[in-house]
């Protein structure tokens, strides 16, 4: 009798978290992002024509790209880097320290990149999985993939990853919110992303939002299967989910939006078979249904992909392109609206072996700043917090580069 009646309970429980989600309001198109037609300086450089000299042009001097890493602390792990542009035009960047991925010591840490200094501040930590406990009123084993993001009042918000029971596919999802960009934080509460046992909803990739204030956040299943869910959240409810892609072997979705009612996604692939590339799903109807794309010509070992909207409307990837390991990391670059990617520089290739394993350069978060510079956050073998700032010309000449060899 018992248990019949606690599968009672928790059906019920599951029909009133169906009435929740399903209390949706009507469905509406995208917000389009802000594309500005750019004035890249571009260098000229002399092109060779039969018969007479090269003439020697003035080139314009391009700052070549500048890469730090973000303060250490005490912490012998670090990973799920991302950022988020303030209000003066600095940035702050997240991401999780412990002493190794999972553990009960991990902690949610932040620091602020000052622009006009070109230096971090040193971490703080944000939050910790006691604090987490105590405002969530629940046990957390332990913490992952924080997220900031902009709410349509303004307010600094950030989710996280948080874990009562099992591993990963036992997350779901927590936030706060900020009124003073990052100092201090509100007390943490639930994000109800499913009924009843509200299990296995992760984030990883940014934002976007929706016409009517809404914001669309992409996240990922990981239980009894890997797929993709587009999640709208008013207020700090979920108001409506929609599933992203089909199949068991696909996570982390980021999206490019192409339209107010047409958008293209890209996935993480974990497949166990078949060639490993990034896959893709698309949308007619703002996020409503999605149909299964090509893949690309990009290989994935299994490893987060990062994406990011120029000013220009060309579309940047970050992505480890090989088929297994992480040990390479690349810039590819496509036209707007277009899968014609092409890789344009590598930023990190690590061609040595230390017991047998090559070090880890993963999990890249990409950052447009106040005055169109590009910034890229990733883990750097798994030790330390990596930032490289990028001329948008920079990029400009690679892509021009690529297309005339």
């Amino acid at each position: 009798m018992m248990r019949i009646a606690s599968l009672c309970i928790l059906a019920l429980a599951g029909v009133a978290g169906y009435i929740q989600i399903d209390s949706r309001p009507p469905w509406t198109s995208f917000a389009m992002p802000a594309v500005l037609e750019s004035e890249l300086l571009v260098p000229e450089v002399a092109v060779p024509v039969a018969g007479k000299k090269p003439q020697l042009v003035k080139q314009v001097s391009i700052p070549e790209p500048r890469a730090q890493f973000i303060p250490e602390t005490a912490a012998p792990s670090v990973h799920a880097g991302s950022a988020i542009l303030l209000n003066d035009g600095n940035l702050r960047a997240f991401w999780f320290a412990g002493s190794r991925e999972g553990a009960t010591d991990v902690v949610i840490q932040t620091a602020v990149f000052g622009t006009k200094a070109g230096s971090w501040s040193s971490p703080e930590v944000v939050i910790d999985r006691v604090t987490a406990e105590k405002g969530l009123s629940r046990y957390i084993k332990k913490l992952g993939n924080p997220l900031p993001v902009r709410s349509s009042q303004g307010k600094l918000q950030l989710y996280f990853v948080t874990v009562s029971v099992g591993g990963w596919a036992g997350s779901s999802i927590s936030w706060m919110e900020s009124s003073d960009e990052g100092v201090s934080w509100s007390r943490p509460q639930r994000l109800i992303t499913s009924p009843a046992l509200n299990l296995s909803t992760l984030i990883k990739a940014p934002g976007f939002d929706f016409v009517d204030g809404t914001l669309g956040l992409p996240v990922y299943h990981e239980w009894m299967g890997k797929f993709g869910e587009l999640i709208r959240i008013d207020g700090g409810r979920v108001v409506d989910k929609r599933r992203m892609s089909s199949g068991r072997a696909l996570l982390q979705p980021i999206v490019f939006i192409d339209a107010p009612e047409k958008a293209v996604a890209y996935f993480r692939q974990a497949r166990s078979v078949g060639p490993p590339r990034i896959a893709s799903a698309l949308t007619e109807n703002a996020g409503q249904s999605w149909v299964s794309g090509a893949d690309l010509d990009l290989a994935n070992p299994n490893a987060a992909i990062a994406g990011l909207q120029l000013t220009n409307g060309d579309r940047l990837i970050a992505l480890n392109d090989l088929e297994s390991a992480r040990y390479r990391l690349v810039l590819a670059i496509a036209p707007a609206g277009t899968s014609n990617w092409s890789v344009i520089a590598e930023l990190e290739s690590d061609q040595t072996l230390i017991n047998g394993l090559h070090r880890e350069f993963s999990y890249p978060s990409l950052l447009l700043g106040a005055n169109g510079e590009i910034h890229l956050i990733y883990t750097y073998d798994r030790k330390k917090m990596k930032h490289i700032q990028f001329d948008p010309r920079w990029i400009e000449i690679k892509k021009h580069q690529k297309g005339s060899s």
